[in-house]
């Protein structure tokens, strides 16, 4: 039953959108997961999906699932590519994975128009533009 479950506070984890390039009105953006812990994360699973409204009409993307293995301390791994016309949709990052035998998971969630000029900050670790969520 849901109410045996003991479901542990995710913390010092953060998924980021970071700009990689920007080039000629091109620019380029991956997803990263990052492991602020001081112990290593392993059995990475991240799923990820875009929805909302465009043009009065209700989209969604495909459905992506990523398997990352393992994070040590400190360290950051690339999730996926993302292409900067979906930073008009909701954006859903739900992570899974576990910490000796326990396992954790904990859904991130950039809001439409999240990822802006304005709300670009340098990401510790990565050392990039990008907007991060903790």
């Amino acid at each position: 039953m849901k109410k045996d479950i003991d479901f542990r506070v995710v913390e010092d984890i953060g998924i980021a959108i970071v700009l990689e390039s920007d080039q000629l009105n091109q620019r380029n953006w991956k997803v990263y997961l990052l492991n602020f812990k001081s112990e290593t994360i392993t059995d990475i699973l991240v799923s990820s999906k875009g929805y909302g409204t465009l043009q009065d009409e209700q989209v969604q993307t495909s459905l992506f699932r990523h398997s990352l293995g393992s994070l040590m301390p400190n360290e950051f791994k690339a999730i996926e590519l993302i292409d900067e016309s979906l930073f008009a949709l909701t954006n859903e990052f739900w992570l899974s994975f576990y910490i000796n035998n326990t396992i954790f998971d904990k859904k991130f969630i950039f809001l439409p128009e999240t990822v802006i000029d304005a709300n670009l900050i340098q990401i510790p670790i990565i050392h990039k533009l990008g907007v991060l969520i903790r």
